[in-house]
């Protein structure tokens, strides 16, 4: 099957070499911008850009995957069917009406709908977590289910860990859904309406540390803010990053 692959951090580079060395055929990866990184400020590519090109596939880094022209290039390399990893855009109708649009979520939908599933799960103290794949919708992380597999949350896991262990989970996931929408039997379940929660993305107030909290309160905020974002507390009058 040709499929299109959108994503943009770590977290989605082990899905996506699963697929490049599956028999499905990448047509396209589509990523962030370059961005300035690190203390020379240099443009680089995203995690997924640079493994992209490692594999030696096309790469798009457009500042909408919702443009036209954008839509046109994807089309143009025959995919068939689009894959969202972490990928950091909004996907409209133009794109989510053009390919079954298969998304690669780090919970255990429908817990923990929105950008930030990791982080909120280790802030709320959860002892279980997972992956979902999902047909993606116009709602946020509301598709119906099409496979999902959990993994327990360690007292010593952080973000860090946690999103590696999710990330390779996912690829194999991803891989027998495509073999599945390929043959024809793909299926799917709605999301139960019960047990939503919702994951914002991380703001400058989460990584706060308020030392008037219990320990292990502040323990879970700074797992699950390690090793990517970082708590601060100000201790003694000085502003430190945990």
């Amino acid at each position: 099957m040709r499929v299109a692959f959108a994503g943009s951090p770590e977290a989605a580079v082990a899905p996506l070499r699963a697929l490049a060395g599956s028999r499905h055929e990448v047509t396209v990866v589509v990523t962030q911008p370059d961005k300035a990184r690190g203390r020379s400020r240099r443009p680089s590519p995203t995690p997924v850009g640079a493994a992209a090109e490692e594999l030696g596939l096309p790469v798009l880094r457009p500042a909408t995957i919702n443009d036209p022209d954008v839509i046109a290039q994807i089309a143009g390399g025959g995919a068939e069917a689009l894959v969202v990893v972490a990928f950091g855009q909004i996907l409209r109708d133009a794109v989510l009406s053009r390919w079954p649009c298969i998304n690669v979520h780090f919970s255990l939908l429908p817990a923990y709908r929105g950008a930030a599933p990791v982080e909120r799960a280790l802030m709320d103290g959860a002892d279980r977590t997972g992956v979902t794949i999902m047909v993606m919708d116009a709602g946020l992380d509301t598709g119906p289910v099409i496979a999902a597999e959990e993994t327990p949350v360690g007292e010593d896991d952080d973000a860090g860990s946690l999103v590696a262990r999710l990330s390779q989970m996912g690829g194999p996931m991803l891989v027998r859904a495509l073999d599945d929408l390929e043959a024809g039997r793909l299926a799917s379940r709605p999301q139960p309406e019960e047990g939503v929660t919702i994951a914002p993305k991380i703001t400058a107030e989460d990584r706060v540390l308020d030392l008037g909290r219990p320990a292990a309160e502040l323990a879970r905020r700074i797992r699950a803010l390690s090793p990517h974002i970082g708590a601060v507390a100000t201790i003694g009058g000085e502003p430190f990053k945990i």
